[in-house]
Protein backbone atom coordinates (compact mmCIF):
# COMPACT_ATOMS: atom_id res chain seq x y z
CA UNK A 1 0.00 0.00 0.00
CA UNK A 2 1.44 3.64 -1.08
CA UNK A 3 1.85 5.81 2.15
CA UNK A 4 0.11 9.53 1.42
CA UNK A 5 2.35 11.66 1.07
CA UNK A 6 2.54 14.77 3.05
CA UNK A 7 0.06 18.02 3.39
CA UNK A 8 2.00 21.14 1.82
CA UNK A 9 1.51 23.72 3.01
CA UNK A 10 1.98 27.45 2.09
CA UNK A 11 3.74 29.92 4.35
CA UNK A 12 3.06 33.66 2.51
CA UNK A 13 5.13 35.57 5.91
CA UNK A 14 7.57 38.50 5.08
CA UNK A 15 8.95 38.05 8.46
CA UNK A 16 11.86 35.45 8.13
CA UNK A 17 12.30 34.66 11.97
CA UNK A 18 8.34 33.82 12.09
CA UNK A 19 7.93 32.06 9.21
CA UNK A 20 11.46 29.62 9.78
CA UNK A 21 10.11 28.81 13.13
CA UNK A 22 5.86 27.82 11.62
CA UNK A 23 7.64 26.41 8.53
CA UNK A 24 10.35 23.94 11.93
CA UNK A 25 7.33 23.39 13.43
CA UNK A 26 5.45 21.96 10.12
CA UNK A 27 7.81 20.23 9.21
CA UNK A 28 8.18 18.76 12.94
CA UNK A 29 4.62 17.85 12.68
CA UNK A 30 4.33 15.75 9.47
CA UNK A 31 3.72 18.31 7.02
CA UNK A 32 5.91 19.82 3.78
CA UNK A 33 6.15 23.37 4.06
CA UNK A 34 6.94 26.14 1.57
CA UNK A 35 7.69 29.61 2.16
CA UNK A 36 6.79 33.09 0.07
CA UNK A 37 7.55 36.23 1.34
CA UNK A 38 6.25 38.54 -1.35
CA UNK A 39 2.56 39.19 -2.61
CA UNK A 40 3.43 39.31 -5.99
CA UNK A 41 4.91 35.83 -6.19
CA UNK A 42 1.60 33.64 -4.40
CA UNK A 43 -0.45 33.61 -7.65
CA UNK A 44 2.66 32.83 -10.40
CA UNK A 45 3.42 30.21 -7.52
CA UNK A 46 -0.14 29.10 -7.24
CA UNK A 47 -0.48 28.67 -10.92
CA UNK A 48 2.41 25.96 -10.95
CA UNK A 49 1.92 24.43 -7.64
CA UNK A 50 -0.61 22.45 -5.79
CA UNK A 51 -0.94 22.92 -2.13
CA UNK A 52 -3.45 21.50 0.67
CA UNK A 53 -3.60 25.23 2.39
CA UNK A 54 -2.20 28.71 2.40
CA UNK A 55 -1.09 30.32 5.71
CA UNK A 56 -1.20 33.82 4.64
CA UNK A 57 -0.13 37.23 6.29
CA UNK A 58 -2.31 40.16 5.99
CA UNK A 59 0.06 42.49 5.40
CA UNK A 60 2.47 41.99 2.60
CA UNK A 61 4.90 43.62 0.34
CA UNK A 62 3.59 43.98 -3.13
CA UNK A 63 -0.31 42.41 -2.81
CA UNK A 64 -1.70 42.52 0.46
CA UNK A 65 -3.51 39.46 2.20
CA UNK A 66 -6.60 40.61 2.01
CA UNK A 67 -6.18 40.85 -2.26
CA UNK A 68 -4.64 37.63 -2.19
CA UNK A 69 -7.37 36.31 -0.32
CA UNK A 70 -9.84 37.52 -3.02
CA UNK A 71 -7.96 35.79 -5.92
CA UNK A 72 -7.59 32.59 -4.61
CA UNK A 73 -11.23 32.02 -3.65
CA UNK A 74 -11.48 33.87 -7.29
CA UNK A 75 -9.59 30.76 -8.77
CA UNK A 76 -9.31 27.58 -6.25
CA UNK A 77 -12.68 28.09 -3.98
CA UNK A 78 -11.48 24.96 -1.98
CA UNK A 79 -8.23 25.65 -1.15
CA UNK A 80 -8.25 26.15 2.39
CA UNK A 81 -6.80 29.53 3.58
CA UNK A 82 -5.72 30.70 7.19
CA UNK A 83 -5.25 34.55 7.84
CA UNK A 84 -2.67 35.60 9.86
CA UNK A 85 -2.62 39.07 11.16
CA UNK A 86 -1.17 41.78 13.63
CA UNK A 87 -4.30 43.60 13.87
CA UNK A 88 -6.99 42.53 16.22
CA UNK A 89 -9.69 45.12 15.04
CA UNK A 90 -12.95 43.19 13.99
CA UNK A 91 -12.86 44.50 10.85
CA UNK A 92 -9.90 42.96 9.93
CA UNK A 93 -10.94 39.88 11.34
CA UNK A 94 -14.37 40.03 9.19
CA UNK A 95 -12.85 41.39 6.23
CA UNK A 96 -10.89 38.09 5.82
CA UNK A 97 -14.21 35.92 6.37
CA UNK A 98 -16.36 37.75 4.24
CA UNK A 99 -13.13 36.68 1.21
CA UNK A 100 -13.01 33.52 1.86
CA UNK A 101 -10.44 33.00 4.36
CA UNK A 102 -11.63 29.50 6.73
CA UNK A 103 -9.82 30.40 9.62
CA UNK A 104 -7.86 33.66 11.00
CA UNK A 105 -4.90 33.87 13.62
CA UNK A 106 -3.89 36.78 15.33
CA UNK A 107 -0.36 37.71 16.57
CA UNK A 108 1.24 37.04 18.48
CA UNK A 109 0.64 33.33 18.77
CA UNK A 110 1.86 30.08 19.42
CA UNK A 111 3.34 27.73 16.92
CA UNK A 112 1.05 25.13 18.35
CA UNK A 113 -2.06 26.90 17.99
CA UNK A 114 -0.66 27.34 13.96
CA UNK A 115 -0.44 23.74 13.64
CA UNK A 116 -3.69 22.95 15.63
CA UNK A 117 -5.32 25.69 13.38
CA UNK A 118 -4.21 23.74 10.17
CA UNK A 119 -4.53 20.19 11.14
CA UNK A 120 -8.53 21.68 11.98
CA UNK A 121 -8.77 23.19 8.74
CA UNK A 122 -7.55 20.18 6.95
CA UNK A 123 -9.77 18.34 8.48
CA UNK A 124 -12.48 19.66 7.38
CA UNK A 125 -11.94 20.25 4.03
CA UNK A 126 -9.63 17.47 2.96
CA UNK A 127 -12.50 15.56 1.30
CA UNK A 128 -13.47 18.54 -0.87
CA UNK A 129 -12.29 17.81 -4.42
CA UNK A 130 -11.21 20.99 -6.34
CA UNK A 131 -12.67 19.93 -9.42
CA UNK A 132 -15.14 17.11 -9.39
CA UNK A 133 -18.17 17.39 -11.69
CA UNK A 134 -21.96 17.92 -10.24
CA UNK A 135 -23.93 14.57 -10.05
CA UNK A 136 -27.55 14.53 -11.68
CA UNK A 137 -29.73 15.80 -9.28
CA UNK A 138 -33.74 16.59 -9.53
CA UNK A 139 -34.86 19.27 -11.16
CA UNK A 140 -35.18 22.62 -8.16
CA UNK A 141 -33.13 19.90 -5.78
CA UNK A 142 -30.31 20.97 -3.61
CA UNK A 143 -28.65 17.74 -2.42
CA UNK A 144 -26.00 17.50 0.06
CA UNK A 145 -23.14 15.51 -1.13
CA UNK A 146 -20.96 14.54 2.46
CA UNK A 147 -18.72 12.37 1.17
CA UNK A 148 -17.60 14.62 -1.06
CA UNK A 149 -18.64 17.82 0.82
CA UNK A 150 -20.82 18.96 -2.44
CA UNK A 151 -23.76 20.58 -2.43
CA UNK A 152 -25.44 20.53 -5.34
CA UNK A 153 -27.97 22.63 -6.76
CA UNK A 154 -30.25 21.43 -10.17
CA UNK A 155 -26.89 18.77 -10.07
CA UNK A 156 -24.28 21.87 -10.35
CA UNK A 157 -21.30 22.05 -7.59
CA UNK A 158 -22.12 25.31 -5.58
CA UNK A 159 -18.26 25.00 -4.84
CA UNK A 160 -18.53 25.72 -0.91
CA UNK A 161 -15.80 26.26 1.10
CA UNK A 162 -15.98 23.52 4.11
CA UNK A 163 -17.46 26.61 6.35
CA UNK A 164 -20.17 27.48 4.14
CA UNK A 165 -20.72 23.70 3.56
CA UNK A 166 -21.19 22.68 7.21
CA UNK A 167 -23.24 26.31 7.60
CA UNK A 168 -25.95 24.87 5.27
CA UNK A 169 -25.83 21.48 6.53
CA UNK A 170 -26.85 22.50 9.91
CA UNK A 171 -29.81 24.61 8.72
CA UNK A 172 -30.86 21.84 5.83
CA UNK A 173 -31.23 19.19 8.58
CA UNK A 174 -33.58 21.39 10.16
CA UNK A 175 -35.92 22.73 7.72
CA UNK A 176 -37.75 25.45 9.10
CA UNK A 177 -35.93 25.73 12.46
CA UNK A 178 -34.66 28.80 13.37
CA UNK A 179 -31.61 29.27 14.15
CA UNK A 180 -29.76 32.30 15.62
CA UNK A 181 -26.47 33.47 15.06
CA UNK A 182 -24.73 32.31 18.21
CA UNK A 183 -26.03 28.64 17.71
CA UNK A 184 -24.71 28.97 14.20
CA UNK A 185 -21.27 30.09 14.76
CA UNK A 186 -21.22 27.05 17.65
CA UNK A 187 -21.68 24.94 14.61
CA UNK A 188 -18.79 26.88 12.76
CA UNK A 189 -16.14 26.80 15.24
CA UNK A 190 -16.21 24.55 17.72
CA UNK A 191 -13.44 26.07 19.78
CA UNK A 192 -16.13 28.50 20.74
CA UNK A 193 -13.39 31.59 19.85
CA UNK A 194 -15.17 35.32 19.96
CA UNK A 195 -16.54 36.14 16.39
CA UNK A 196 -18.27 38.87 15.61
CA UNK A 197 -22.21 38.16 14.77
CA UNK A 198 -21.62 39.76 11.43
CA UNK A 199 -19.32 36.64 10.58
CA UNK A 200 -22.28 34.92 10.10
CA UNK A 201 -23.95 37.35 8.10
CA UNK A 202 -20.96 37.14 5.93
CA UNK A 203 -21.33 33.59 5.36
CA UNK A 204 -24.85 33.58 4.83
CA UNK A 205 -24.29 36.74 2.26
CA UNK A 206 -21.70 34.36 0.17
CA UNK A 207 -23.98 31.11 0.56
CA UNK A 208 -26.92 33.40 -1.10
CA UNK A 209 -24.87 34.48 -3.58
CA UNK A 210 -23.66 31.11 -4.22
CA UNK A 211 -27.39 29.34 -4.87
CA UNK A 212 -28.92 32.29 -6.97
CA UNK A 213 -26.49 31.67 -9.57
CA UNK A 214 -28.61 28.63 -10.17
CA UNK A 215 -31.78 29.84 -8.54
CA UNK A 216 -32.21 33.60 -9.11
CA UNK A 217 -35.56 33.82 -8.14
CA UNK A 218 -35.97 31.41 -5.07
CA UNK A 219 -34.84 32.26 -1.61
CA UNK A 220 -34.13 29.40 0.55
CA UNK A 221 -32.19 30.67 3.10
CA UNK A 222 -34.36 33.38 5.21
CA UNK A 223 -33.57 36.17 7.32
CA UNK A 224 -35.68 36.08 10.44
CA UNK A 225 -35.44 39.76 11.43
CA UNK A 226 -33.60 39.99 15.28
CA UNK A 227 -33.31 36.46 15.60
CA UNK A 228 -31.48 34.55 12.79
CA UNK A 229 -31.85 32.29 9.61
CA UNK A 230 -33.59 29.44 8.37
CA UNK A 231 -33.60 27.13 5.87
CA UNK A 232 -36.89 27.15 4.02
CA UNK A 233 -36.99 25.23 0.66
CA UNK A 234 -39.44 26.99 -1.94
CA UNK A 235 -41.37 24.44 -4.45
CA UNK A 236 -41.29 25.03 -8.04
CA UNK A 237 -43.10 26.69 -10.54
Amino acid sequence: MTEASPDRILIVEDEPKIARLIGDYLAGSGYTPHHLDHGDEVMPWLNKQQPDLVLLDLMLPGTDGLVLCRQIRDCWPRLPVIMLTARVEEVDRLLGLELGADDYICKPFSPREVVARIKAVLRRSQALPQDRPGAPGTPGELVLNEDGWQALADGQDLALTAVEFQLLKVMMEAPGRIFSRDQLMDHMYRDHRIVSERTVDSHIKKLRKKIAGVWPEREVIRSIYGVGYKFEPEPMG
